[in-house]
């Protein structure tokens, strides 16, 4: 959902819907609310997710309750990486620009992106860097 990782572990069960599939980033990096689209693919592994662990307030808990840690969630990603044989070197926000560069490569218009990501204004040099890279 091309979310940073700090919204992710921030991520509240009331702020997903199901039914209307979409997901409220709430009070984000610029303390502005947000909305993301909840993809099926998206919402089927979150169904899984909440039938097997059981998250009472947050998406992703830590081990005493309370948001999971970004470091953690960080850790996990490094071992997903490892785990499934790839040796480039790319960390956990890589993630959320392959999301960005998906949605351009398949035409939606850059200010929908931005909005999407929460970006107040578009970097002509990080846009022209992503048009290189989806081209």
């Amino acid at each position: 959902m091309g979310l940073r990782v700090s919204e992710v572990v921030h991520l509240k069960l009331e702020d997903i819907d199901i039914r209307d599939r979409y997901v409220l980033i709430a009070s984000a990096k610029v303390k502005k609310d947000r909305y993301v689209p909840l993809s099926e693919s998206v919402l089927g592994l979150f169904n899984q997710y909440r039938k097997i662990y059981k998250p009472e307030k947050f998406l992703f808990e830590g081990q005493y309750g309370g948001a999971y840690s970004k470091s953690s969630l960080q850790h996990v990603f490094r071992k997903a990486v490892k785990a499934a044989g790839i040796r480039k070197k790319i960390g956990i926000h890589g993630l959320r620009h392959s999301y960005a560069s998906h949605l351009l490569k398949s035409g939606a218009d850059i200010r929908f992106i931005q909005e999407l990501l929460g970006h107040n204004f578009v970097r002509p040099l990080k846009f022209i860097h992503m048009w290189h890279i989806v081209r």
